[in-house]
């Protein structure tokens, strides 16, 4: 597992609701671990972004969805 993936995954636990704030690096990267296929890391991505499991932060922070894809 890369740091990447580890850091994502040792972060202090979130309540249900309370969707994981990640920049877009770190989500694609983390998924780039689980996976060869890009057209799946992207897939991914996005599922977990509009289902909101994850919000960006950083430099994409309020990029709509739709212009990520």
């Amino acid at each position: 597992m890369s740091a990447a993936a580890a850091d994502l995954r040792m972060r202090a636990p979130l309540k249900a609701h309370e969707p994981r704030q990640v920049t877009l690096l770190e989500l694609v990267y983390a998924l780039s671990e689980v996976t060869e296929d890009d057209r799946e890391v992207v897939a991914t991505a996005l599922d977990m972004l509009r289902s909101g499991r994850v919000r960006l932060r950083g430099t994409f922070r309020n990029t709509p969805i739709e212009d990520l894809g």
